[in-house]
This record gives structure tokens, C-alpha cells and sequence, in this order.
């Protein structure tokens, strides 16, 4: 919608986990760093996680892209609650078909599946998005999955993706075993100031739009509403330069943005940014073109 009028060659503030545009914080670098460490040290288990809307998808999606032909990956994207058996998801994400439907078939295939890759040089690596949601029945069924590891012979790793409650479920005293066995261990925080706005300059540029589109003081607001979660970074400043554009303005000024929050507050249908002591309407409004 906006992009020929800002010069774009992409929406840089898409909510899609778009590796390409991954910006690499500190801490989301380290994570990646962590995640790779991980996969090269032969973990068994690995756990990422962060608050909703933190970029885990988007580092996951970064970590995958840069994986080479030695592992076979099986991604479970949509973990939740009704999974009664992990062995049927496994297999549909590695692309396996059992020989029948029975839990001795599918675990059977699987097996198959961690010793035939690992003869060609391979190791299996499982993914699952949104671990959150995966029930302690469910891990500690990963748990006895990954005893086909030996002492000697890594085939099978995990990598568990979520927010902060599976933390607290890997807490649980009957998943202490479990949780023994996470070697790779990270958690992502919301950007401060100054990563926010190297978050957004970052995305910009990427896009192939002007760094100076977000002045400083709009930048100042969208840390304080957004609280640093990239997610809701995007949101806003997608929406601020749908308003600036409809406004015909090159660049997105405080009044704007006071405008986009004011209306995100009064239409009350979707989830609120912080949005205490803005000014009134008529004490900001939003700059237009002379």
C-alpha cells in the first residue's frame, strides 16, 4: 500500500518471521549463537524461549536457513495441549509413514527413521514451536524418546521453543529428569531503547527505505508503548506509516504517532499498547504537508 511512496522494496514491518530481516540484537545474537553451539556440542535438548512477540519464531527460522545437509530436521510448528502421544506429530514433521497406527508401529518407525539418517551421516534434529503447551505426559515421552541416544552415538536432538511458562512446567518435580538434561539453555527479553531503535533503523534499511523516516522522539514513544517487544514494534510502526501516508508525510512526526495511539485506545478492538498521558487531540495533532 505504502511502499512506492517510501521508496520500499518491502513492508518493513510485516508480523511474518521473515529470517531476512532478522535484526540481531545482543541478546538475540547470543541466542543464536547458543542455539548453533547446541546443534555442534551434540545437546540433546536445547530450549529457547521468550515472551510472545519476542522474535523466537523469526531466530528459529534464521537457525534453519543456516543448518547444512548433516542434519534431517522435523519441525512441529503448533504444539498444544491436545498432543496425547508426540510419536504421530514426529512423524508427520519428518515426513514418515508407520506401518500401522499403533504407538509400537509409530515409535518403531521412528527409531528407523534416527538410525537410517544417522548411517548416512545425519543426525535428526525436532523442533516444537509453542513447547508451552506440550503437557509433562507429552515431555516426558521426548524424554524417553531421546534414550535412543547411547553413550557414543548422538542421532536424535530437541530443540523446545516456547514463552515463560514451559519454564515453569520444566520446573515440575516429575520433569526434573527432563530438565537435568538441557545442555543449551536461553531466554529473550523485550529491546531496550537504544535496540529498539537500531531494531527499527535495521528494518528500514533492509526494506531499502530512508533510517530517518523515525525520528528519535517517535522512537523514544515507541519503546514506551511497546514496551521492546518486537512484535509489537511492528505493529505500530506499520500502522504509523499507513497514517502517514494517507497524511501524504515523508516521515512519521510525534503528532502522528500521538494520533495512531489515540485511535488504537478509542477503537478498543484489539490488544492496547501502553498508552497513558498522551495529549488530547487537540493539544497534538498530526503534522501535514504545506
Amino acid at each position: 500500500m505504502y511502499e512506492r511512496f517510501f521508496g520500499l522494496t518491502a513492508k518493513p514491518f510485516a508480523l511474518t518471521p521473515d529470517p531476512a530481516f532478522l535484526y540481531l540484537s545482543r541478546q538475540h545474537a547470543m541466542a543464536l549463537t547458543m542455539l548453533e553451539y547446541g546443534l555442534e556440542s551434540q545437546a540433546s535438548f536445547s530450549l529457547l524461549t521468550g515472551d510472545v512477540g519476542s522474535g523466537k519464531t523469526t531466530l528459529l527460522r534464521r537457525l534453519l536457513r543456516n543448518l547444512g545437509d548433516q542434519v534431517s530436521v522435523g519441525l512441529i510448528s503448533h504444539a498444544h495441549g491436545r498432543f496425547r502421544s508426540i510419536h504421530g506429530w514426529a512423524l508427520s514433521a519428518l515426513g514418515i509413514a508407520p506401518a500401522d497406527d499403533s504407538e509400537i508401529a509409530m515409535h518403531e518407525a521412528l527409531v528407523d527413521s534416527f538410525i537410517r539418517e544417522y548411517g548416512r551421516g545425519r543426525r535428526t534434529l525436532l523442533i516444537l514451536d509453542e513447547a508451552q503447551n506440550l503437557s509433562p505426559e507429552v515431555l516426558e515421552e521426548l524424554r524417553l524418546l531421546s534414550n535412543v541416544n547411547s553413550e557414543s552415538d548422538l542421532v536424535l536432538q530437541i530443540l523446545l521453543v516456547g514463552q515463560p511458562e514451559l519454564r515453569t512446567t520444566l520446573m515440575r518435580p516429575e520433569l526434573r529428569q527432563f530438565a537435568q538434561r538441557i545442555s543449551v539453555d536461553y531466554h529473550l527479553r523485550p529491546l531496550d531503547r537504544e535496540e529498539t531503535g537500531a531494531y527499527v533503523r535495521h528494518r528500514l534499511a533492509v526494506a531499502g527505505g530512508d533510517l530517518k523516516l523515525f525520528p528519535e522522539e517517535a522512537i523514544g514513544l515507541i519503546h514506551r508503548c511497546s514496551g521492546g517487544v518486537p512484535r509489537l514494534v511492528n505493529q505500530l510502526c506499520d500502522m504509523a506509516m499507513v497514517y502517514a501516508f494517507a497524511e501524504q508525510a515523508r516521515s512519521v512526526s510525534l503528532g502522528l504517532l500521538h494520533q495512531v495511539l489515540r485511535d488504537r485506545r478509542d477503537g478498543q478492538a484489539l490488544p492496547m499498547f501502553e498508552v497513558a498521558d498522551l495529549p488530547s487531540a487537540d493539544a497534538s495533532q498530526p503534522d501535514r504537508p504545506e
